[in-house]
């Protein structure tokens, strides 16, 4: 009767053949040999260490980089670059023909993202890893008179992060909030009348 030892590797079993028992051998014990050595159990493979969340210089490359890239891509109508430079998932869920539909209205209207370069990115929450360790990026530059509102997101390939979801709106930016009024027990500003020019 032969024993086996299952291995586990990454949810695969398997059945590797062990030695004979020897209480259960018929063979002569002269004509026995050594016996084999029975293969090592590797241990459980490790959980996949958390991502260490980029800092601000990294957020803001990510952001910069990925939609300067877009800007290319729509300026030229080849998409290639930025399916390129994605994750494996997202290049597998779209084609460069899928980016080119994706992106129709943008490259239509001529929209140029170029102020991402120059522009601080306000984001909209804070950068955090989901339960797939995916980085999600949210917010927008506050350009006049169309903000840019973009949602990225990211995940590590190799250790990079590489772009596995993307989404960008040009929305009317809304209205500057009025100066906030003065508190009601606040002076009233002085002001200085020109004195009367004498007679």
């Amino acid at each position: 009767m032969m024993l086996f030892v299952a291995l586990a590797l990454a949810g695969d079993t398997r059945a590797e053949p062990g030695v004979s028992d020897p209480a259960s051998s018929t063979a002569p014990a002269k004509a026995k040999s050594k016996p084999k050595a029975v293969p090592a159990v590797p241990a459980a493979p490790q959980p996949a260490q958390q991502p260490a969340l980029p800092g601000v210089d990294g957020v803001l490359y990510l952001i910069r980089s990925t939609l300067l890239t877009l800007n290319d891509a729509n300026r030229t109508g080849n998409y290639t670059v930025l399916r390129d430079l994605a994750a494996p998932d997202f290049q597998a869920r779209n084609t460069a023909a899928d980016l080119a539909a994706t992106f129709t209205d943008l490259r239509r209207r001529n929209f140029d993202l170029f102020a991402v370069a120059v522009t601080a990115p306000q984001l909209t929450a804070s950068p955090a890893l989901d339960a797939n360790r995916l980085l999600r990026l949210t917010g927008l530059f506050p350009t006049r008179p169309l903000q840019i509102n973009f949602d990225l997101v990211f995940e590590v390939v190799n250790g990079r992060w590489c772009l596995d979801g993307i989404s960008v709106a040009t929305p009317e930016t809304p209205p500057q909030a009025e100066a906030a009024q003065q508190p009601a027990n606040a002076p009233a500003p002085v002001t200085k009348k020109p004195a009367p020019k004498p007679p």
